[in-house]
């Protein structure tokens, strides 16, 4: 690996991921313009490939959803030369087949979020497109690196709330009743913000509970939603490894690419 990782695939972490790679990893601080992020980066090797790792959370799990910096983990990974990133994050389930243990690659992404900041355009009038959030290229090697111990889903709408708490049941109902499949706190702006530094973006989604409208009882708890996950984690570490080392190419797809014939206020990193 060159003293100096150029690398162009990222993996952004949730819970269970904060060490993606083992000891021989490289660690990069990376300061921006919105601060540091979450932690420093680390740059390992996947398949005879570089790849970066940033927990969103932090090491130690020290941010909560509202409070994670998107914006400076999103330009940290650009700056160092990332154009593709996978996503891979916890996720409630809204529907009673798809259990814990389920995999999603979602196509479609609802924000319910409040108060985050979203975008890195606050003036120059600039709008990106954002009809499919998620990048198609990355959503294929995902579902196609599905492993046998984990059921895969290849589509699905994934509605993002503020948290850091749980649903209501009644919250819950009215997502199932839209037709969505999951929910999560951490998707937005993450996706928003990766689309704006025109980088390929796909979320890997874990489901660790039903939702609280669709079961009985005292509905999801924290420890409950770390424990599928950790049981979980090995099989699903394997399937975001195959989907690292399937992605082909090493810049930003196409249809991305979002900014073509615009003027921006100032150069992306």
């Amino acid at each position: 690996m060159s003293s100096v990782p150029r690398p162009a695939l990222a993996i952004i972490g949730g819970s269970g991921f904060y060490d993606f790679f083992g000891d021989d990893a490289i660690t990069l601080e990376v300061d921006t313009p919105y601060g540091a992020p979450s932690a420093p980066i680390t740059v390992g090797d996947v398949d005879g490939r570089q790849v970066a790792f940033l927990p969103r959370h932090g090491r130690k799990h020290e941010y909560s959803p509202h409070t994670v910096p998107y914006q400076a983990n999103l330009w940290a990974l650009r700056s160092i030369g990332v154009r593709r990133v996978f996503a891979p994050c916890a996720v409630g389930s809204l529907r009673a087949d798809w259990g814990p243990g389920t995999v999603a690659v979602p196509d479609q992404l609802v924000d319910r979020t409040s108060g985050r900041p979203q975008t890195y355009f606050d003036n120059g009038g600039i709008h990106v497109s954002f009809a499919d959030p998620y990048c198609a290229e990355l959503r294929t090697a995902a579902i196609e690196s599905a492993v046998e111990e984990l059921p895969m889903k290849s589509s699905g709408t994934m509605v993002v709330v503020q948290g850091p708490r749980f649903s209501t049941r009644a919250e819950s109902r009215w997502f199932a009743a839209q037709g969505w499949e999951l929910v999560n706190m951490t998707g937005f702006p993450e996706a928003v913000l990766a689309r704006e530094l025109e980088m390929c973006y796909a979320a890997i989604a874990l489901v660790t509970d039903l939702d609280a409208g669709l079961e009985v009882g005292e509905g999801v708890s924290a420890a409950s939603v770390f424990e599928a996950f950790e049981r979980n984690l090995v099989p699903f570490k394997k399937l975001v490894r195959g989907a690292a080392a399937a992605v082909d190419g090493t810049d930003t797809c196409e249809r991305c690419r979002v900014h073509a014939g615009v003027s921006l206020p100032f150069e992306l990193p």
